[in-house]
């Protein structure tokens, strides 16, 4: 059938795309741990403990990592044998063919988007705060949506824009923003690490596991170590944003695989340490608060180290959106590059190398979003998005090990296809232990997918006909 039609493609096919070979493997794991290290340590983490895994949110740490482990390792595979800057929307076009290639890459502009507008929300809440802290209040009506009582979500919505001029600019420099950025968030988690060490009470360790492995309160809402994984899933989501860069890494099939699998060890190890500190210096029953790093520090004392956790969350949230958009806006290059969108998204500015056009129309999209909408429970559609691309890639491994067996593969998943088949049922469990109606919304933007896909790309993509 047409709509399954592949194409075979290597890293050496994109050598003339017009974008930038200019990041280092080095570059690229900043790029990771920039996209890592945010809402996931600063807010989720006293959530998950609070309401899901008590002090084993350790272990939920563990599970998820486990799961995104065994999808970091398909990812590098695919992203040094076959490249490009689709992510797992151009590894799917290789395995499976059009149709699903499609389908991925949909769900991938889901969750870049939605992730990119979820978190300009949240940073637009710590701004605010840190606003109100030095005496400079904005006006309620321009920090709420118009569904809430005000005018716009000013904040979120200028965090966006601003961005996107930095994006136009160039990947070199937002290479160096992201440098920067995480070199100040990862100071103040090394502030509040210094200072928790001391100051754990193994008293709050007790019980240590509340909630059990998966349970149902009184609502019949799942709790437990299982359930609290799906939920602490979405701090390590980003790290896939890395393939999205292969196009404009200096050497893709060495540096890509290194930037991911490096930034989630490393990320992995960040959260673990965290996690523990926390629930061992304030009981868990005090973390469900939306800042319970600086929470936790002010039940301790340590209000210089409170308002330091501040600017590390704006920080944090800075760079993962930044990070995020940049992952978007390659994967509608990509799309649009082999006819699936519309051909005014792959275009390149000359001088800045960059598809200035997707930044802009993607940009004043989500900002307009950021400002206007409260994204709510529309933010688990990330999860859902994020795992349904994880499982697929792990299958991915297997099914071009049986039809592409001879493809050069520079980096090998290693104990295949033992791998490949724990990151599918890992990841599957996870999306299992989500909501009902996160699986509903999921199911409506797939089949949104499907009609633009049958009305305009199946016969405008480049493979038509042959």
């Amino acid at each position: 059938m047409e709509i399954f039609r592949t194409k075979l493609t290597t890293p050496d096919d994109f050598r003339e795309s017009g974008l930038k070979r200019c990041l280092s493997a080095f570059d690229l794991t900043l790029l990771g741990i920039g996209a890592i290290i945010g809402t996931g340590i600063f807010v989720l983490t006293g959530i998950a403990a609070a309401t899901q895994s008590g002090p084993a949110v350790v272990l939920s740490f563990v599970v998820a990592g486990f799961a995104c482990a065994f999808a970091a390792l398909a990812y590098s595979e695919l992203a040094a044998a076959v490249g490009g800057c689709g992510s797992a929307y151009g590894y799917s076009y290789v395995a499976f063919g059009e149709f699903v290639a499609w389908m991925i890459g949909w769900d991938l502009i889901l969750e870049y988007a939605v992730s990119v507008a979820a978190v300009a929300n949240g940073w637009s809440g710590y701004f605010n705060n840190a606003m109100k802290a030095m005496g400079f209040m904005l006006p309620e009506a321009l920090t709420k949506a118009p569904s809430v009582g005000g005018l716009i979500n000013l904040p979120a919505a200028a965090i966006i824009l601003i961005l996107m001029g930095l994006l136009i600019a160039g990947v070199r420099e937002l290479a160096r923003t992201n440098m920067a950025m995480v070199i100040v968030k990862l100071l103040t988690i090394s502030v509040f690490v210094g200072i928790a060490a001391f100051n754990v009470e193994p008293a709050n360790w007790h019980p240590f596991m509340p909630f059990g492995w998966f349970e149902h309160d009184a609502t019949g809402r799942p709790v437990g170590v299982l359930a609290g994984a799906s939920i602490v899933f979405f701090a390590y989501v980003g790290f896939d944003a890395v393939s999205t860069a292969a196009e404009e890494a200096k050497n893709p099939q060495r540096d890509v695989p290194i930037g991911i699998i490096g930034s989630l060890v490393f990320c992995t190890v960040i959260y673990i340490v965290v996690a523990g500190l926390l629930t061992g210096v304030v009981p868990y029953t005090e973390l469900n608060v939306s800042s319970p790093v600086a929470h936790a520090l002010q039940l301790m004392g340590y209000n210089w180290a409170s308002a330091l956790v501040a600017t590390g969350v704006i920080t944090g949230l800075t760079t993962v959106m930044l990070v995020l958009y940049y992952g978007l806006t390659r994967i509608i290059f990509s799309m649009s590059r082999d006819g699936l969108l519309s051909p005014i998204f792959s275009k390149v500015n000359p001088k800045t190398h960059t598809p200035v056009r997707v930044i802009v129309v993607c940009g004043v999209v989500m900002s307009l979003v950021a400002g206007l909408i409260p994204l709510g429970e529309l933010a688990e559609l990330v999860n859902i998005g994020t795992l349904a691309a994880f499982v697929l890639m792990c299958f991915g491994i297997i099914v071009l090990r049986i039809r592409q067996p001879h493809l050069k593969r520079p980096f090998r998943l290693p104990y295949h296809p033992l791998i490949p088949t724990l990151g599918m049922l890992s990841c599957g469990a996870l999306m299992a232990f989500l909501p009902a109606i996160t699986w509903l919304r999921f199911v409506v933007w797939l089949v949104i997918g499907m009609i633009i896909y049958f009305s305009y790309s199946f016969s405008h993509s480049k493979l038509a006909g042959k």
